[in-house]
């Protein structure tokens, strides 16, 4: 069932997204009395479409992995000498660079309304607190302590362990980076370096935080039972609601170890010793069997009562109309910035291609958010529209980044970019898309 919601939670996410795309090309064309002929969500075969009064061909096609925007164009169609004045290509240069950046152009403002609409409804967060410090880390040199709250990463405000999140991969690569942190129980604040020498981390493959050296702090484990998932080994077993688990496997309880203990016995027998209404109990249960991707793993299907979060460490993250429109542009720029940031350090090797995430994992993201609600769901569509946005950007000949850099050229030179030049560019544009999706789909097929 996970699959099918990640599925649909993706179909819904893709297809806001490449909308809000091709809607930005489509109606900034309108504005320049551009003939627009189709307006397709996704390609191959329309499975529904209509035409508006200006004689577009509205469409929602069988494959929803993006979409497209035909316009009337004298390189492609037959132009009447009436006609040539609502074509695309015979539009003054400086219209075609609006038409053709307006996609990405809405992909950013989208983010900015997306994060705002977020802002405004609020979603309930923890504050960054050091649960622990890992002995020999980059931050334990640093004297940071447990119970301190991360205040900002480099000078960027970090309210949630995601803007934490966000500034690290931000500083890969990097020598040094500064913490802001605020002791426990402390009013005051200090700023705190951080040597990054031995900070070896790829972002696709672990946490970047816990590999900085810091536990996140969460509430203590406990050994009772807050939920038995229905038809699982454990329901099948009698387990309740309640218990309170004394041992597993011989072995005195702890929640973290007998996790691990059971993702390695899928299929084998756990022994359980248990207390219910103040009474020990013996129980056997035969653990069940999930996949992951190629790979199996087992289960038993409860879930433990945790302590309440400290009420110092929880709060609403909400704000008002205006203030929630200004933050939601700086966070917007942040992530614009992140973005060219990772570009760069993907082509200068400080990130590892591993890092690159294809459409299973992308769904994956789209399928986990919607499940927390519309807040979350919002928050990952803005991430993915700024993503969609900035990648449309560069300047690669079959992205909108590379038609205008065409676009560009001709508007300094006054001399439009020879076809047998656009059309070698065209096809090593194509050659590099493909391999970069080639790369993205390997990896996400490696972590599945």
């Amino acid at each position: 069932m996970s699959a099918i919601w990640n599925l649909i939670a993706f179909i819904v996410a893709i297809g806001i997204l490449v909308t809000i795309h091709e809607y930005g090309h489509y109606i900034v064309a309108r504005w320049c009395k551009v003939k627009v002929l189709k307006f397709s969500i996704g390609f191959g075969k329309s499975l529904y479409s209509w035409r508006n009064k200006h004689n577009t061909e509205f469409s929602i096609a069988a494959i929803p992995l993006g979409g497209y925007v035909r316009m009337l164009d004298s390189r492609m169609d037959e132009v009447s000498e009436s006609d040539k004045s609502v074509a695309f290509d015979h539009k003054p240069v400086s219209q075609r660079i609006a038409v053709v950046a307006a996609g990405p152009l809405f992909n950013l403002l989208f983010a900015v309304f997306a994060l705002w609409a977020m802002l405004l409804i609020g979603t309930p967060e923890v504050k960054p607190v050091v649960g622990s410090v890992i002995t020999d880390s980059p931050v334990a040199t640093a004297n940071i302590e447990a119970g301190d709250e991360i205040i900002a990463v480099n000078q960027q405000r970090t309210q949630t362990w995601q803007a934490v999140n966000i500034e690290l991969m931000d500083a890969l690569g990097d020598d040094h980076l500064t913490l802001t942190i605020q002791p426990k129980s402390q009013s005051y604040q200090l700023e705190k370096q951080v040597n990054l020498a031995s900070w070896q981390v790829d972002p696709s493959e672990g946490d970047l935080i816990e590999a900085l050296g810091i536990m996140i702090y969460r509430p203590k484990i406990l050994a009772e039972i807050a939920k038995v998932e229905e038809n699982s080994p454990a329901s099948l077993a009698n387990l309740q609601q309640g218990d309170i688990i004394l041992q597993f496997a011989g072995q005195d309880y702890d929640w973290i170890t007998m996790s691990q203990w059971i993702r390695q016995h899928a299929n084998q027998e756990l022994a359980l010793l248990i207390e219910r209404d103040n009474q020990q109990l013996e129980l056997s249960v035969k653990l069940g069997v999930r996949e992951q991707g190629s790979q199996t793993y087992g289960y038993l299907g409860v879930a433990p009562k945790l302590e309440s979060w400290p009420q110092s460490h929880r709060f609403e993250l909400r704000y008002g109309l205006v203030e929630g429109l200004t933050q939601a542009s700086i966070q917007t720029w942040r992530l614009i910035e992140l973005s060219f940031s990772m570009v760069g350090k993907l082509i200068t090797g400080d990130v590892s291609y591993k890092s690159l995430s294809g459409p299973i994992s992308i769904a994956q993201g789209a399928g986990q958010s919607a499940g927390l609600g519309i807040a979350y769901f919002l928050s990952f569509l803005a991430l993915i529209s700024v993503n969609l946005g900035i990648i449309n950007l560069l300047p690669l000949p079959v992205l909108d980044g590379g038609h205008l850099v065409y676009y560009l050229i001709e508007f300094v030179t006054g001399r439009a970019v020879p076809e047998k030049v656009q059309e070698v560019g065209f096809r090593i544009g194509v050659i590099i898309i493909f391999s970069l999706m080639s790369i993205a789909i390997v990896n996400d097929l490696s972590r599945w």
